[in-house]
């Protein structure tokens, strides 16, 4: 039976980041540690990481470590130690792509399968959680029905993106930035080409479109389809960016909060579902995602195929549009605006080669704006937009959250003085004695206030007084420091007594049978690179295992992108959308760099295809934990 928890997963790109991530409301974060995680620049160290789930783990919420880079045999013993590290440290769970990792000695810890493992069908995601992956990362791509489908044959928690930057590839799908670079984004280090301009071309060579960003997409957005994708089975819902800022991290997670709250505390949801973490979140700020990096918005496919999901203008965050440029001076410029500027805002236009060009305003005066340089090609009639809002930034840099938890709390005598016992949310319970003598109070009803008062001051920790609750035979007068010195006791005891009772998951064990895999033969695609790899898919049945493409085997013209994405559609060009039109290759031309696109109209997929070029591939380096 599936759970009935919802997740919000955010990203951490620091202890520091993971902690306010926590802070705003996250139930989850997720963290690269100090090597092997598919953001190579990450490089936390475990003690970072233990001092993340030390402070998840007060919340209990949980902390999950990526190590889903696809691995070389001479770094294999490196990740096992790794894993083992931080498994020491708190982690809850090990996010994962390599398959020969399975083959190690691992610590009892959690396994959650990465996108990188390419999740699209029933079968993939069952033999994952057969195989002992507990959460499983669902391919961007899949519609609400196919997600359906993908739910009712598994009992593994299901996680899905629902917010930031989309890669155009399926996931672990992706070849281009090894192929022409060296930097493999299955291990790390993607260049993104996918952001690059191109020129499309016809199978006759007639331009299709110039200049553009064909392969970048728009950012994900899936706030309109929570309820939904819940109610398709999805439990875990995880928000994109271990490499944005911190702003970008608080912004998104509280408005992820608010709504994932608004569905569990709905009338209609309350039997249903449930939230996965400890604590209230109260906010100085109101959540805006449009306000932090956006390269606009698209809920993919979730709603099915649809037009307008591209970024082709910029792959950069040109903002909110605000108004029209009137009049232009030397070192000022009129707008006619939606909104009031103000002194340190970014703002950017589009120039006459529809290139992105931004300027940061010294001074705004009314509809008189005054940029630190005036670009040369800001002109009357220009759309301006706004990309960065300099008052709500530094609202963000501010303490911008709270979160706490709630408490109930007993004060009742003992034979010898007095107890007050501390009961939170989650049912866990401490008490603190106080031997002191029972003096009546003089004044009873100024006794019981102070009393009150006094014992409801949490203002310095996680938790929040809730109904107290006097079980006294008489008013009794307690000085206000024994009061204060009881509660702090009590508060302390139930500190210990949460960190006590939090259990990190357990590891789903194998199946037995040993399963076999959906598939009797694997190409490239498989990104097997290691020999432990090799003897996991060749112990759950698969015949034909081929090295992976960063093996560095020239294997001439291959798929280096496989995506749902299709140019054809997005030109009007798609056979079964237009009568009369085949689809035919097209060409993506970046330079000298040509890139020929072929149409899978059966699947609805676009293939990219191109050679390795000769280079010299750049090694991961492993850190020092």
């Amino acid at each position: 039976m599936r759970d009935n928890r919802l997740e919000l997963l955010a990203p951490a790109k620091s202890a520091a980041f993971g902690i306010a991530a926590i802070d705003h409301g996250a139930d989850a974060v997720y963290i690269g540690g100090p090597a092997f995680g598919a953001r190579a620049s990450a490089g936390n160290t475990v003690a970072d990481i233990e001092r993340l789930a030390a402070h998840a783990h007060r919340y209990h919420a949980q902390v999950f470590v990526a190590i889903n880079t696809i691995l070389k045999d001479d770094e294999l013993e490196d990740a096992r130690r790794l894993a083992w590290q931080v498994y020491e440290a708190g982690a809850d769970a090990l996010i994962v792509q390599d398959m020969g990792l399975l083959e190690l000695d691992l610590p009892p810890i959690q396994l959650h399968a990465s996108t990188q493992t390419d999740n699209r069908t029933p079968e993939k995601v069952k033999f994952l959680e057969d195989v002992g992956f507990s959460q499983i990362v669902l391919a961007r791509e899949l519609s609400l029905d196919e997600i359906r489908k993908v739910g009712a044959a598994t009992t593994a928690t299901l996680e899905f993106f629902i917010h930031g930057a989309l890669c155009v590839a399926f996931s672990g799908q992706c070849y281009i930035s090894h192929a022409h670079t060296g930097r493999s984004a299955n291990r790390g280090e993607c260049s993104q080409a996918c952001r690059l301009p191109y020129t499309l071309t016809d199978p006759s060579g007639r331009i299709v479109a110039h200049e553009k960003h064909l392969l970048s997409m728009k950012d994900n957005d899936q706030s309109a389809n929570l309820r939904a994708l819940a109610d398709a089975g999805i439990r875990s819902f995880k928000i994109e960016g271990r490499l944005k800022d911190l702003s970008y991290v608080k912004n998104i997670t509280a408005h992820y909060r608010q709504l994932l709250d608004g569905i569990i505390e709905h009338p209609d949801s309350r039997a249903r579902y449930a939230r996965a973490s400890s604590g209230r979140c109260s906010y100085t700020f109101t959540p805006r995602p449009e306000k932090t990096f956006n390269r606009g918005a698209t809920d993919y496919f979730v709603n099915e195929r649809k037009a307008d999901i591209g970024a082709f203008d910029t792959p950069k965050f040109a903002g909110e549009e605000i108004g029209t440029v009137t009049a232009v001076g030397p070192d000022w410029c009129d707008i006619e605006a939606t909104t009031q500027l103000a002194n340190g805002d970014g703002v950017s236009f589009f120039d006459d080669h529809e290139e992105l060009v931004g300027m940061r305003i010294n001074r705004a005066e009314g509809k008189r704006l005054y940029p630190n340089a005036m670009p040369e090609e800001l002109a009357v009639g220009k759309t301006l937009y706004r990309n960065r809002d300099q008052e709500f930034e530094r609202a963000l840099e501010k303490k911008s959250a709270e979160r706490r938890i709630g408490v109930r709390m007993e004060f009742a005598e003992t034979a010898d003085g007095f107890a007050l016992t501390l009961t939170d949310e989650d049912g866990i319970a401490a008490t603190a004695t106080l031997p002191h003598a029972k003096e009546p109070a003089k004044d009873a009803g100024r006794a019981l206030a102070t009393l009150r008062e006094s014992l409801g001051k949490l203002g310095n920790t996680i938790y929040a007084t809730g109904e107290i609750e006097l079980a006294l035979a008489q008013p009794r007068f307690l000085p206000a420091s024994a009061i204060n010195a009881l509660r702090r006791d009590a508060v302390a005891a139930l500190e210990t007594a949460r960190i006590a009772a939090y259990r990190r998951p357990v590891r789903t064990i194998a199946v037995s049978p040993t399963p076999t895999f959906p598939e009797a033969e694997l190409s490239y695609l498989g990104n097997v690179l290691n020999t432990k790899a090799r003897a996991f898919y060749a112990r759950h049945g698969v015949r034909v295992i081929e090295d992976a493409y960063e093996a560095n085997q020239e294997k001439g013209a291959v798929s280096l992108m496989i995506t749902k994405h299709c140019l054809r559609y997005s030109y009007n060009l798609c056979p079964k959308e237009v009568k009369g039109i085949r689809p035919d290759p097209m060409t993506l031309i970046n330079g000298k760099e040509k890139l020929t696109l072929r149409f899978d109209c059966k699947k609805c997929e676009m293939h990219v295809i191109g050679k390795l070029k000769k280079h010299r591939a750049i090694p991961i380096t492993v850190k020092a934990a």
